[in-house]
């Protein structure tokens, strides 16, 4: 099968849209396909960090360029397959304050022209299929369980961060406004907890005033990223609008408790009781409690550590995989039921 995918990111860009379309191209790969990526070039001096060799066009968070891969397959007769990734109603309402209307009807008009759009969570779905996006079904997001895992748990760097012995929380993800990571103001303030900021972005410098004793370590990847999540005693996702939550699921397959707050993808991912503890969204009372309770019985952390680890195991990329390849052959089989009508 022949599969052309055109995304609005790609490595080296990081982000949730890129990563998740790389992975695609991946495992598309492995099974025999042959996927052709259309992007935006990199900036000048950065170069991808893979290289990735139609009858279906997979449009990964279409908006811009996807607007235009839509075009192209109607044009050419091509069934289209959209991935509906990121909360473009929240973050309008986040950066303009309005524009919500606006931006549901952009969606609609989008992902209306697909055969499918494919949901992350069943959150998204529910909002997709309440503001008239036709034909959506659930596709989520897999995991690499070989990356991340709790064994990569480094006790010198735990040292680093932490050199008084203090319960380590981390976040993980992009620090701008829609993430509200100033929530973790309060979980600062818990005697013997130490909190860790991994990522970059706009609000940064805000957040390091906001965030007194906190570590901020900038942007991480690949093994470097799994060595840290594996060293956190806790993780803690804030923001309000994540269609899926990556990181969450990166946290839970390293084996660690996680706080995230019951909107959007958690609601899919965290077991309230089980695998976490679900807080409501831009709390930070509930924030703060979430921890301090989780800080105080180490056999509540490992027994939530341990249960979202056999959680995920599952949830590998090649099984993920496998499901889009699925749905790649229903729009087939779709669009041959109307030739032959």
């Amino acid at each position: 099968m022949r599969v052309v995918i055109v995304t609005e990111s790609f490595p080296p860009d990081v982000n949730g849209v890129a990563h998740c379309a790389l992975q695609t191209a991946r495992h598309l790969v492995d099974r025999g396909h042959t996927p052709v990526v259309v992007a935006p070039a990199p900036a000048p001096g950065n170069k991808p960090d893979a290289d990735v060799p139609c009858p279906v066009v997979h449009l990964a968070s279409p908006f811009v360029l996807g607007v235009r891969g839509m075009a192209a397959a109607a044009r050419l007769g091509i069934p289209s397959v959209a991935v509906y990734q990121t909360d473009l109603a929240g973050y309008a309402r986040t950066y303009m304050g309005a524009g919500e209307a606006a931006a549901w009807r952009r969606i609609r008009s989008v992902h209306g022209a697909a055969d499918l759009t494919l949901a992350p969570s069943s959150a998204a779905l529910r909002d997709l299929e309440t503001h008239g996006v036709p034909r959506v079904e659930l596709w989520p997001r897999g995991v690499d369980t070989g990356r991340f895992r709790a064994d990569r748990r480094d006790e010198a760097l735990r040292r680093e961060l932490a050199p008084n012995g203090e319960l380590i929380v981390g976040y993980v993800g992009r620090l701008a406004p829609e993430k509200h990571v100033e929530l973790l103001a309060g979980v600062c303030g818990i005697e013997g907890v130490r909190v860790v900021v991994v990522g970059d972005g706009p609000s940064r410098p805000g957040l390091e005033q906001a965030l007194p004793g906190a570590v901020f370590l900038g942007r991480r990847t690949g093994d470097e990223l799994a060595r840290i999540f594996a060293s956190l005693d806790a993780f803690v996702h804030t923001g309000p609008f994540e269609t899926f939550c990556q990181t969450v699921q990166e946290a839970m397959a390293s084996g660690l408790p996680v706080v995230a707050p019951a909107a959007g993808g958690p609601l899919d991912l965290v077991a309230h009781g089980r695998t976490g503890l679900l807080v409501p969204p831009r709390d930070a009372s509930a924030v703060r409690d979430a921890v301090r309770a989780l800080a105080a019985d180490a056999g509540l952390r490992a027994a939530f550590g341990a249960a979202g680890r056999a959680t995920v195991e599952g949830r590998t990329w090649a099984a993920v995989g496998d499901q889009l390849i699925g749905h790649y052959a229903d729009v087939l089989a779709a669009r041959r039921t109307v030739v032959a009508a």
